[in-house]
Order: C-alpha cells, then structure tokens, then sequence
C-alpha cells in the first residue's frame, strides 16, 4: 500500500510512504498543478492500492496570534488560501474517485527541523518544512 501525504499550499509538499517496505519514497515540494499530476499518475502506476492523506487546514480552529498585528494577519490570509486548496484537493480526489484521508494538522507533528525529521525518519535528502510536514501525515502507515 502507498500513502501520499499532501500539506497543501502555494508549495504543496508531498510525501510518498511505501507500507510494505516501511519506508518514505519520496518527499519533495512542487507547484499545487504539479501534485495533482503526480498523485493521478501514483494512483494509475499503483492500480488502486494508494490513499491520499491530506493535511484539512479547515479542520482548524485557531490561528496563532504570535507577533504583530500585520504578522498575524499575513497568517490569517494565508489560512484562508491553505482552507481554499484543501477544497480543491478534497474536489480532485472525490472526482477523480481517489481514495483519501482528511487529517487536521496536529500539534506537535509539523514545522520539525532538518535534524529531529533525519534522525527520526531516516530521510537524509534535502527537504523543506512542507516537504516535512506531509511525510509526517504518512510516516509509519
């Protein structure tokens, strides 16, 4: 079975986790029409043995008011971007008959530095902070 996990955004990260070899195959970042392209060809090549885990940015409920009032409100727009791709995303997989999962972003399993995701995933390549938080939707499935 394939896991694709997607942290939706204007740099979707997407993360590939193989259950029967226990292992991430692939975390990168790319243009949201990219991901799309790349899940449709996932789930043709993995012939219906593949579910998407999508990070639902709808399914939260606070936004962190940590800084300035211009930095909070930056988050705030950025927030309504993440719910409306998470619509396209969740529109997508229902059209295209996909299976999926909605996951809200849970505390504690995102923004994980470059070191603690390499010691505890064994994923050594280069990554970035989206790139991380979807293979954290999948690690261990």
């Amino acid at each position: 079975m394939v896991w694709i996990g997607i942290d939706t955004g204007v740099h979707t990260g997407l993360a590939v986790w193989d259950s029967t070899q226990q292992r991430l195959v692939e975390c990168m970042t790319m243009k949201i029409h990219e991901a799309l392209l790349y899940v449709i060809n996932a789930n043709i090549s993995c012939q219906g043995d593949m579910t998407v885990v999508l990070e639902d940015a709808r399914m939260r409920r606070w936004i962190p008011r940590e800084g300035s009032v211009a930095e909070w409100k930056g988050r705030a727009m950025g927030a309504g971007s993440v719910k409306r791709d998470a619509t396209i995303w969740e529109d997508f997989l229902k059209d295209y008959r996909i299976p999926y999962v909605l996951q809200p972003p849970k505390a504690g399993m995102t923004k994980w530095t470059t070191d603690t995701f390499a010691r505890v995933t064994g994923w050594k390549e280069r990554t970035s902070n989206h790139a991380r938080d979807a293979a954290m939707l999948v690690f261990g499935r």
